[in-house]
């Protein structure tokens, strides 16, 4: 179900009131133009968009995130805390005031800030609450927010601070119980978003009762709109054994294929003059029904109304999981929202070479025995569709978010890859800490039975083994973070790892890599002193840095042995594959120190587009180096 708009209805038509069947396989959608149904937990009461704003929730959600911006833009060397004689530090600002903390500085410039040690010290000495906009204004001119960038950037702590707060307000559940819970169940209980990033939750464009229907964490149900879009003006690619036929057949069901069909007749059109779209029903009340209307009009885009399937989105916001029939595939959107510095768009240019993108990496995995050997699985992009404007796409720049406003891709569920006993968990929770400091990783160890650094290696053995040899054997780079990466547990032990999110976040950076002319846009032009960032800053400082971090604060396994743990994972994986000595001394990963490459000055400088994705090398925000966690392990001799 979705968000309630009461009184409207889809545009031409009136309200048939017809029932939405439950069954997706033979029943058929309410076709036609009828009034949005409202969300499960939508209030009636418009007091209820902002009933999870407790101040005492607020204040906590504000010491946390100030937690977080100290010790992140710390380690980004924005700020340089003063270490005091007690054991504390101080920073201070650009307008005479103070905040002062006590922390522990971990490997990689780790900053493990006591959130309730923070005090905010006005100008006169007098201690104040921490919050996390005063904070942003506080720093303003040492984080070198322009005028344009400061107010959004503002809004986007607000929003981040107000999910937090929604997050307390329903109840955090334990990580002992989280870690045990099902898929979707662990992908809606996480507390954090991206660890790197302190404005991580912005979702500029929902409104509160449009939160309240589409994050993540508010795990309500949704129903996609289905939009038929002119064919002469569309473009429907598939993988090579896939069916375009049966496969929406297999994901709709002929009875909602028949209903669709008899909506377009009934207006006087040809079924076969059409492709289908889904949307997300944010993208259809507040871009397609409006900025659309000439191609609505025009019948160029016809909407069908909502699927009867239900689903539930993940923390990525616009891909949404199937929990009408788990076995169906994920259905990823466009959604014109600003979040993390992009608007979250998907192009029609982008969607043409998504499934053989995705054929080609299967089949390079499928034939490296390596590869095989290690377990890991893509969950392909089977099947993507896209919508060129007319207007727009004369009027807008490549790349313009006015482009990127209509298509939507099919990946591959990971339901069925699971064997007796397994179970799914996002990456991301491995990040995951209770209310009271209890971690989920903490738990899936204890649930194992095994101890810490095993564990640990059997972890890094699924996820990080692949990594390498992608990049050693194939020049080949994921951006392997935690909602990007799916694991396969049994007794609380990582199995494998899925992949995910393939075509636009993969890239080969040979230029002697043979490719497919299909698959040509995945080469990327790196500089040779860079390539080595993708796994430095993608692995080790995103992930594993808070990793260790938060299994050393708990006392579950020691920093040294969790890098000596690492260190013993890659020096093992080059000792089996001699024929790659060449490139392990090329790109050496137990180097001394690595760039330091910072994701929150991305941010910070144009939290609007982030990154021009024609070059994402040219847009590295670089600031002096990290001393490297496993150098000191380097096999047979020191580090150089």
């Amino acid at each position: 179900m979705t968000v309630s708009h009461p009184g409207k209805t889809f545009a031409g038509g009136q309200d048939t009131g017809a029932p939405v069947p439950e069954d997706g396989h033979s029943g058929a959608p309410a076709a036609g133009h009828r009034s949005l149904p409202r969300a499960t937990g939508v209030p009636d009461d418009p007091r209820g968009a902002s009933a999870h704003l407790d101040p005492d929730l607020w204040d906590r959600a504000n010491r946390l995130l100030v937690r977080k911006a100290l010790a992140e833009f710390s380690h980004e060397r924005l700020l340089t805390p003063e270490p005091g004689a007690d054991g504390t530090y101080t920073v201070r600002t650009d307008n005479g005031n103070a905040y002062r903390f006590t922390a522990r500085v971990m490997a990689l410039d780790h900053w493990k800030v006591d959130a309730d040690s923070i005090v905010r010290l006005d100008g006169d000495g007098t201690p104040a609450k921490p919050d996390a906009l005063e904070l942003v204004l506080d720093l303003r001119d040492t984080l070198g927010l322009g005028e344009e960038v400061l107010p959004v950037y503002l809004e986007e702590i607000t929003s981040t601070l107000a999910s937090s707060t929604f997050r307390m307000a329903k109840g955090r559940t334990g990580a002992a119980e989280l870690a045990r819970s099902g898929f979707q169940e662990i992908e809606a209980g996480m507390t954090e978003g991206h660890p790197c990033f302190v404005a991580n939750n912005g979702r500029l464009g929902f409104g509160a009762d449009e939160y309240l229907a589409y994050a993540p964490e508010a795990s309500a149900p949704v129903r996609l709109v289905w939009v038929a879009a002119r064919r002469s003006r569309t473009a429907f690619s598939h993988s090579a054994d896939t069916d375009p036929a049966s496969f929406l057949r297999s994901e709709l069901g002929d009875g909602v294929l028949a209903a669709f069909r008899a909506e377009l007749t009934g207006q006087g059109l040809d079924p076969d003059d059409y492709h289908l779209i889904p949307v997300h029903p944010w993208q259809w009340w507040n871009r397609l029904a409006v900025t659309f209307a000439a191609d609505v009009a025009r019948r160029d885009l016809v909407c069908l109304g909502y699927g009867p399937d239900e689903y539930r989105a993940q923390q990525s916001i616009r891909t949404f999981f199937n929990t009408s029939a788990p076995e169906r595939h994920y259905v990823k959107t466009a959604l014109s929202v600003l979040n993390m510095g992009f608007l979250r768009g998907l192009s029609a240019e982008y969607m043409e070479a998504t499934p053989a993108i995705n054929d080609w990496l299967v089949g390079l995995v499928e034939g490296d025995p390596v590869l095989r050997g290690t377990g890991v699985e893509v969950l392909r992009e089977r099947a993507a569709v896209g919508y060129r404007t007319s207007h727009y796409a004369r009027a807008a720049a490549k790349g313009s978010p006015y482009l990127k406003m209509i298509a939507g891709l099919w990946r591959e569920s990971p339901v069925p890859r699971l064997g007796p006993g397994e179970r799914l968990a996002t990456m991301a929770s491995l990040l995951h800490t209770d209310a009271d400091g209890g971690s989920l990783t903490g738990a899936l160890i204890a649930e194992s039975g095994l101890p810490p650094a095993v564990w640990l290696r059997r972890y890094l053995d699924a996820y990080l083994v692949p990594l390498l040899h992608a990049f050693y054997a194939h020049d080949l780079v994921f951006m392997p973070h935690g909602e990007n990466v799916i694991l396969v547990l049994r007794d609380g032990v990582p199995q494998r790892v899925l992949m995910k999110d393939i075509a636009e976040e993969i890239a080969v950076m040979g230029a002697d890599v043979e490719l497919p002319e299909a698959v040509e846009r995945i080469r990327a032009e790196v500089p040779e002193d860079m390539k080595l960032l993708s796994l430095f800053t993608d692995v080790f400082d995103c992930f594993l840095r808070f990793l260790n971090g938060i299994l050393a604060d708990e006392g579950t396994l020691a920093e040294e042995d969790f890098w000596r743990t690492v260190a013993e994972c890659v020096a093992d994986y080059q000792a089996s594959a001699p024929h790659l000595a060449g490139r392990f001394e090329r790109y050496d990963l137990f180097s001394d120190r690595f760039a330091l490459s910072c994701l929150n000055r991305l941010q910070l400088r144009d939290n609007r587009q982030m990154v021009d994705l024609e070059d994402p090398a040219g847009a590295l925000q670089l600031a002096g180096t990290l001393e490297n966690p496993i150098a000191a392990h380097r096999p047979g001799g020191a580090a150089r």
